[in-house]
């Protein structure tokens, strides 16, 4: 065998090898999809089920009492929806829907006209195809007729005069001028396709031809043939890319019998997906937050699965394996005890993430006992969500039920938690540090460093961090402020929620923390920080974090932040802060509790516990409380101050160091017993010790002095 025949088949096997380490999958085309697809042989209904599989969902509905509440509940709210005439008269749309300034932005009538038709169609016709009654598909027909008679499926927040100025996220070109179809447009394309699939029986041909035209005209006609126009289509890092394609590849699916030449857009969808999919971190993680997560993986999902069923298991994106190694990693790890998520970024800190048919699909499509753990604890945390309102013992998870909670049923392998509750997600640089996850009187510990380049759910928020303890967070995050016409452009960075001065991070002089992108400028992807240590054990979590190249480095030179979390309850944060001699430092912190200062010292009150937070420096310091003006571009949002506390500090020397111990106390006497043991001492080789006594032990901990900085020894 010659040289060059060597060279080529070892250049061959590293690339099989690339291929399977990496989950990269090849670009497909067109005419894999036409020889994966036997379009000939579709007979509607055939995205999530066919007539054959049908008969096994109604088997189960009569069966499994999940799914069985599922379609008791649908058939009651149905009743409603049967009995609804159909209005016809489509309401105005405000030109201002962000900003509230007219009667028409603040009326949710074109909201609710949008909303209804299309659900109350989608709903109605699952429920033809289980019962076979025909008076639902006519009622189904009715919505679907009004729905599609609207102009177009986009909304208005996301056309040209409100999101032309939005500064563009990763691998999206800047020069960007057509907004025709959203993310809206993506979940009514995905939720028409299965109302054309499924009512498609029942109707006449100009009932089938209404909805096949709207689907043509709002979604296909719209996108086909001009992805590089579209923004979303190569925003890989983004969730909207997920919504669209999936929207638009259903869509191909559903009108194969019709327009078999669609499966270009059906190979589009499947490599754009999987793009965005090899964006999800080694470990699951997603820089945009937990919603965000949610929203992405969720719609790609529909896609994903009737892709799978109609190629036969050829084409899967579950095998994915970003997404197949962590499917849902980044949920679970990012949970709070008490039914809430992490708010980071702009996502709402609302219950936990994911609902309960989408991690039964990724639990069933990868096999994984910490998916099916998962989707045990949402029956958990629902539960007790659901008691506490409404007093009522009964519960089952078809409480917040779906049809897809039929059609993706529940897994039933083992479940099992995972072996480790804390976490260094490694991609995107969060980390989360607890004991266990389900325990509320355990504190919680999670924070952030990685990069400040995502301009569109990003907050310039590196180095911030957040406790939570008895289901109340007692140094927090503000989450994103409410969406405005302003929120997605450069305003969004003098935004308190998204700025840095909003978060729990280090002011020196003033100086905040920039962006590594704004309008029609390049990427700086230098800009943010980096978690240089993360270590995790049974008695104890540590993190060290360098957020300095998140500032312009004019006043802030060099800052480090070192956070123990003490098993179960002792938070320890040191501070070691490079600046000019002389430099204010303002060590910031918002509480989502009643904050009292005292001399020395802060008390934290929660409704089922007190919190001190004590500062320990061999310099004097201040603890100075002040608040944030926050108001919205939005004539109906009212202003609000946000209130937060700074420990300040003059700085004596170019290198400044300064702890913060955040712990449990009965009263103020606990907190003073432990403001006298406190201590702090400085050695001749840099190095550094902190210790005091917290309910009669004494703790000790000392910081070794590298050349890069301080590190927890």
């Amino acid at each position: 065998m010659n040289r060059a025949l060597i060279f080529v088949t070892k250049i061959f096997f590293i690339l099989i090898l690339f291929f399977k380490v990496t989950g990269v999958i090849a670009q497909l085309t067109k005419s894999d999809i036409d020889n994966a697809i036997e379009i000939s042989t579709l007979e509607h209904p055939y995205l999530y089920f066919n007539e054959s599989e049908k008969k096994l969902l109604i088997n189960r509905i009569n069966k499994d009492q999940d799914s069985q509440d599922v379609y008791r509940r649908l058939k009651a709210e149905a009743k409603v929806w049967m009995a609804m005439p159909v209005d016809k008269n489509i309401p105005i749309q405000g030109k201002n829907t962000r900003a509230d300034w007219s009667d028409d932005d603040r009326s949710p009538k074109y909201s609710s006209y949008y909303n209804k038709n299309r659900n109350n169609a989608f709903h109605l016709a699952f429920l033809y195809q289980m019962t076979g009654e025909d008076r639902y598909a006519q009622k189904a027909f009715e919505f679907a007729d009004a729905f599609c008679d609207l102009t177009t499926w986009t909304r208005r927040a996301h056309e040209f005069p409100i999101i032309y100025s939005r500064i563009m996220p990763w691998n999206v070109p800047d020069d960007q001028v057509n907004f025709n179809f959203d993310h809206w447009n993506g979940d009514s394309g995905r939720m028409m396709a299965a109302v054309y699939d499924w009512l498609y029986p029942a109707l006449s041909q100009p009932q089938r031809d209404r909805i096949r035209g709207a689907l043509l005209e709002k979604v296909i006609t719209r996108v086909r043939g001009d992805y590089e126009f579209h923004w979303w289509a190569t925003a890989y890092r983004c969730n909207w890319c997920g919504v669209c394609n999936s929207g638009v590849g259903l869509v191909g699916l559903s009108l194969l019998k019709e327009h078999p030449q669609l499966t270009d857009v059906v190979a589009e969808s499947y490599n754009r997906i999987n793009s965005m999919f090899n964006e999800l971190g080694v470990d699951g993680g997603w820089q945009e937050g937990g919603a965000y997560w949610n929203y992405g993986i969720h719609t790609s999902s529909f896609f994903a699965d009737a892709l799978k069923r109609l190629t036969r298991g050829k084409y899967n994106l579950f095998k994915n394996k970003r997404l197949a190694d962590n499917p849902v990693t980044f949920p679970l790890h990012i949970s709070l005890p008490g039914n809430q998520s992490l708010n980071f970024e702009d996502s709402n800190g609302g219950g936990l993430l994911g609902s309960t048919h989408l991690i039964n699909k990724l639990a069933t499509e990868t096999q994984n006992p910490q998916a099916a753990w998962y989707r045990n604890r949402l029956d958990i945390d629902y539960r007790t969500e659901y008691q506490r309102k409404s007093g009522n013992k009964s519960f089952t998870s078809s409480s917040l039920g779906d049809p897809f909670d039929i059609i993706w049923s529940r897994p039933k392998f083992q479940a099992l938690p995972p072996t480790q509750p804390s976490i260094h997600f490694k991609t995107i640089d969060w980390w989360v540090m607890r004991s266990d996850f389900l325990s509320p009187d355990k504190v919680l510990v999670a924070g952030k460093a990685g990069k400040n380049d995502d301009p569109h759910h990003g907050h310039l928020d590196i180095g911030h961090f957040i406790v939570y303890w008895n289901k109340e967070y007692y140094i927090r995050d503000l989450g994103k402020s409410g969406y405005d016409e302003k929120y997605f452009d450069e305003a969004r960075f003098d935004y308190p929620e998204a700025s840095s001065e909003g978060h729990n991070t280090i002011l020196v002089n003033g100086e905040q923390q920039i962006s590594g992108k704004y309008y029609k400028q390049p990427y700086d992807y230098t800009i943010g920080g980096v978690v240089l240590d993360f270590r995790t054990n049974a008695d104890s979590d540590y993190v060290l974090m360098d957020p300095t190249n998140a500032y312009p480095k004019k006043e802030l030179k060099k800052w480090r932040r070192n956070i123990l979390l003490e098993k179960p309850e002792i938070t320890l944060v040191l501070d070691e802060v490079h600046s000019d001699k002389n430099a204010l430092i303002e060590v910031r912190f918002h509480t989502g509790v009643d904050l009292k200062t005292q001399q020395g010292y802060v008390l934290l009150d929660g409704k089922e516990g007190t919190m001190a937070l004590i500062p320990l420096t061999d310099q004097d310091y201040s603890i100075i409380e002040g608040r944030h003006p926050s108001q919205m571009v939005n004539a109906s949002q009212p202003f609000r101050w946000i209130q937060y506390f700074d420990v300040e500090l003059k700085a004596t020397a170019k290198k400044t160091v300064i702890a913060n111990l955040i712990v449990p106390v009965d009263d103020k006497k606990q907190a003073k017993e432990i403001m006298a043991s406190k201590k702090i001492e400085s050695n001749k080789d840099g190095s550094l010790s902190i210790s005091f006594s917290y309910e009669n032990q004494p703790f000790k901990y000392h910081f070794k002095n590298e050349k890069s900085g301080l590190l927890l020894d």
